[in-house]
């Protein structure tokens, strides 16, 4: 990577109710596109999450976080262009992280996420 070489964090918010085969292909295009490109330096699952307002009649969404690290800054309209287009992401934001930034750290548990996980153990 060259000096020029820049520090991207890529929030995803997914339908929850979109298939979870198509979730999963999403997921894994995104992460091999930007291995392609660039580096995937993380890939953070903060799994189901209420949503502070309602986007397209969904009150949850499946959250997931991606850091990178890109020389072609034209990537990034392509990825944007891409998660556009995508029925199963609801929202995502792109966002240049400046030098010196600590590492993202994972939110505490989800409540809905726990009860998901209880329900499933029962």
């Amino acid at each position: 990577m060259s000096e020029q070489t820049r520090t991207y964090d890529l929030l995803l918010l997914l339908d929850p109710q979109a298939d979870d085969a198509a979730r999963r292909r999403l997921l894994a295009e995104t992460s091999s596109a930007i291995e392609r490109r660039g580096q995937l330096l993380r890939h953070d699952e903060w799994g189901p999450r209420a949503l502070a307002y309602p986007i397209r009649r969904h009150a949850d969404a499946e959250y997931h976080l991606f850091q990178m690290r890109l020389d072609d800054v034209a990537f990034i309209g392509e990825l944007d262009r891409t998660l556009r287009i995508s029925d199963e992401v609801l929202r995502f934001m792109i966002s240049k992280v400046r030098r010196g930034t600590p590492a993202p750290v994972a939110p505490a548990a989800s409540p809905r996420r726990e009860a998901a996980q209880e329900q499933a153990a029962a």
